[in-house]
């Protein structure tokens, strides 16, 4: 499958990421293309290993007369985002990633493309085979479990990688180098709630808010975009005029995912069903407009069940459980002052379902200060605190303190210019890099990162523009034959 892309250039860095397209990869599903890559770096004579968590490592020795030069390091996750259409039936663990050229982008139909790490550790795959490159001592380091928790980075053994320069490949927009990234943490929220017979004079209505654009939690975040949990959880605010309780809610699949989908099913007086009907129907128009421009497909739509469900939640838990909803911390917490432009603390809701009333909700809270994560981690305990929810922090990670100074940020600024003919954009991300991860366990490690320019990543939108995959190719080249000539103590 997807033979087409033996046709784009530059032709390796395609042909692997052909393998990694036709590969299923979601979180916690790598084995399959572990031991892939495993038979690869064999065949092609390479060393391999893992660490106790099982990310991989592939070796290749200098080329002679430059074995002096410093090492470095490739560095990308080979786990996707598992994201697809809700009308399209697609099994992320068994399934390939159906792509097609589109005006110069390559997509996937109706699915996530993987582009984001798959074209970062396609390009570390396409380098370990070129024998035409001069170079100094490479590892590329491929982790697991990124999109789900940084599992890989966080468990990553230490004193085990040989380098002192790092290029993570992870990054998505053309003319830009990353020198800096946000921390992180999940939020977990979770509840044993009350529930009460439904009346026989209760009917059914089920809600179900589609059609947002989605996108990623911490690059997207400050853009507007609707969010699916946030704006069902007030439409059913709204209906509370009509004595409603939950049965059951539905929203979101990834806590660093913007929701683009929430469903809910509530019981209320069957007197008051009509009336609430028109009340949706008032609220879709009402979303519509003030999300204009920015996220034009919303659609909200009520339907009667016909089969009364046995139980909701009693009316007190449910308008405790929507009101702190309600006021859960979201999205743009506070702008950075020291780096102009960028989002310094933001919150999304990622994840939020009841089923016989368990309520579980998981939030990615997202700073470029630690401080400010354990503040909204705070906050998130002491609101759902007053429901009697248990609130838990996991997976926390720091951020990446930047080095503008860097001598291999000069070198990467140096070839920009001579190959692009202008200066790249030195930017901090609002997103979880690992190089926050990797500079805690390798403090000696000097690191940029950069790639191609990829939009739409974590939804279905999720697209790479293959100019500048060329360009990302070149570049990556460039500075891996500029470092050999580095003599070692000058680590970049």
């Amino acid at each position: 499958m997807n033979e087409h892309l033996a046709q784009l250039s530059p032709q390796p860095l395609w042909r692997h990421f052909r393998t990694l397209c036709n590969t299923p990869r979601p979180s916690g599903h790598e084995a399959e293309l572990v031991a892939i890559l495993e038979r690869w770096a064999e065949q092609h004579g390479l060393a391999h290993d893992r660490d106790d968590f099982g990310n991989l490592r592939l070796s290749k020795p200098a080329t002679p007369g430059h074995e002096g030069a410093p090492g470095v390091i490739l560095q990308g996750h080979l786990d996707m985002v598992a994201q697809a259409n809700a009308d399209h039936p697609h099994d992320f663990t068994r399934d390939p990633i159906d792509t097609y050229v589109d005006d110069g982008w390559l997509r996937a139909r109706h699915t996530t493309l993987g582009a984001d790490n798959g074209l970062g550790v396609a390009a570390a795959l396409a380098i370990l085979e070129d024998d035409t490159l001069a170079h100094g001592p490479l590892e590329a380091l491929f982790t697991l479990e990124e999109e789900s928790s940084m599992g890989g980075a966080l468990q990553l053994g230490e004193n085990w990688l040989q380098g002192s320069v790092l290029l993570n490949l992870d990054s998505e927009d053309r003319g830009e180098v990353f020198i800096g990234c946000a921390g992180g943490a999940d939020i977990v929220v979770e509840a044993q709630l009350p529930t009460a017979k439904s009346g026989v004079d209760e009917v059914a209505l089920e809600l179900a808010l589609t059609g947002l654009v989605g996108g990623h939690s911490g690059i997207d975040i400050h853009r507007g975009r609707g969010n699916a949990n946030r704006l069902l959880v007030r439409v059913l605010r709204a209906l509370e005029a009509y004595d409603i309780r939950l049965v059951s809610y539905r929203g979101g699949t990834l806590r660093n995912a913007i929701p683009r989908e929430a469903f809910a099913t509530v019981v209320l007086p069957a007197d008051e069903v009509a009336a609430a009907e028109n009340r949706v129907q008032a609220l879709e128009r009402q979303l519509r407009a003030e999300l204009a421009g920015v996220d034009e497909g919303l659609s909200l739509a009520a339907a009667r069940v016909a089969e009364r469900p046995a139980q909701a939640l009693n009316a007190h838990a449910s308008s405790m459980l929507l009101a702190a909803l309600n006021a859960a911390p979201y999205g743009v917490e506070r702008m950075s002052s020291a780096v102009p432009g960028v989002v310094e603390t933001s919150n999304n809701l990622g994840v939020v379902s009841l089923d016989e009333g368990r309520f579980h909700l998981c939030a990615l809270v997202r700073s470029l200060r630690d401080s400010a994560v354990e503040d909204l981690a705070d906050r998130f305990r002491g609101l759902f605190d007053l429901i009697g929810a248990r609130t838990r922090v996991e997976n926390a990670y720091p951020g990446w303190t930047p080095a503008p100074d860097s001598a291999l940020l000069a070198r990467f600024e140096r070839l920009h210019r001579q190959l692009v003919g202008r200066e790249p954009a030195v930017k901090v991300i609002h997103a979880g890099l690992e190089c926050g991860i990797l500079a805690g366990k390798y403090p000696n490690l000097e690191m940029i990162s950069f790639g191609p320019s990829i939009r739409g990543a974590h939804s279905p939108d999720e697209r790479v523009e293959l100019d500048s995959v060329v360009e990302f190719w070149d570049l990556l080249r460039a500075l891996i034959e500029d470092l050999a000539t580095a003599p070692a103590a000058d680590r970049a």
